[in-house]
């Protein structure tokens, strides 16, 4: 099985999938580190992404989705997925693959932003993904704001892993 935590920027999808994986032993991958370098230049000048700049690294985690099917592989990976056309195209064996929206309020959000370092990511662009943001109708939703441990605890009963 394959784990896509979404959500926008700040909501917790490394934090949770590291812990995630770790308690699986399940291989993690963190979407953020599959951008091509021009798109993280971009981010980090506080322009958002269009969705042809995004086609390649959706292109790169729907290649992990399916590596980890093949060899057979539990793995997490945090992935924004924000658009529904995105999350159809790394969702390639519904059956093995399954979502999981790590869901904040934007004041949350913001806040932890705000407090984050070093991130190529600035705070000026959780409007823009917030616009882009097409809430899922078939994926497990979470609460952002529970504590990372809880949130690892209610995927792994929710999705009997």
């Amino acid at each position: 099985m394959v784990v896509i935590l979404m959500g926008v920027s700040g909501a917790g999808k490394t934090t949770v999938g590291r812990m995630l994986a770790d308690a699986l032993g399940w291989d993690f991958r963190d979407g953020d580190d599959l951008h091509p370098a021009a798109n993280r230049d971009k981010m980090k000048h506080g322009a958002p992404l269009s969705d042809a700049d995004r086609m390649p690294w959706l292109d790169a985690i729907r290649g992990a989705v399916n590596e980890c099917l093949a060899a057979g592989r539990g793995a997490v990976i945090a992935c924004s997925a924000l658009k529904q056309s995105y999350r159809e195209l790394l969702i390639a064996d519904p059956a093995r693959v399954k979502l999981v929206w790590l869901d904040g309020s934007r004041e949350l959000i913001a806040a932890r932003l705000a407090r984050r370092r070093g991130h190529f990511m600035p705070p000026e662009l959780l409007a823009s993904q917030f616009a882009d943001l097409e809430p899922p109708a078939d994926a497990l939703r979470v609460e952002a704001a529970a504590p990372p441990a809880e949130i690892v605890a209610a995927i792994r009963r929710e999705l009997s892993i």
